[in-house]
């Protein structure tokens, strides 16, 4: 039995899922992210089974997440590079690392600092703000359907 998709829901978090919400896919993004471009590369680092890693990399491609690039002598060996689309992603990533970082290992006790390179800072929390800057929780946060909204402010 599959996992199931959310192709159905009005839900940017769902659909978002459908996307990189497979095992292993944010692992390969991830590594991506640190350099990886080939299918060795990204095999030796995650462990997957080559059959899913496979799977994953051609997913990632056709969602525009990642795209194959040809390297050596044609149809030879292809190297995946993250898209724009994939690059985006990276505050989810930084998200998640802090969040397991400080819910999972302590934080005193995370397996990696990470660091801005140029100045040797480490990262600020990962917070949400508002346009004026202003910190937001899930307490704070209200909805409206961008279909309804228009109606309203045209009549």
């Amino acid at each position: 039995m599959g996992r199931k998709r959310f192709d159905e829901m009005s839900c940017a978090i769902a659909q978002t899922l459908n996307q990189v919400g497979d095992w292993w896919t944010l692992l390969i993004v991830r590594d991506a992210m640190k350099g990886a471009r080939r299918f060795s590369d990204f095999h030796e680092s995650t462990g997957v089974a080559k059959n899913i890693l496979t799977d994953r990399l051609n997913k990632l491609v056709a969602n525009g997440i990642m795209a194959r690039e040809e390297v050596g002598v044609r149809g030879q060996r292809q190297e995946y590079v993250l898209t724009e689309r994939g690059e985006a992603l990276f505050p989810i990533l930084m998200a998640m690392q802090q969040w397991g970082d400080r819910w999972i290992y302590g934080e005193s006790k995370a397996p990696v600092e990470l660091f801005d390179v140029r100045t040797g800072e480490q990262l600020a929390p990962i917070q949400v703000a508002n346009e004026s800057g202003a910190q937001v929780t899930h307490r704070d946060i209200g909805s409206r359907e961008r279909a309804a909204r228009s109606l309203r402010e045209a009549g």
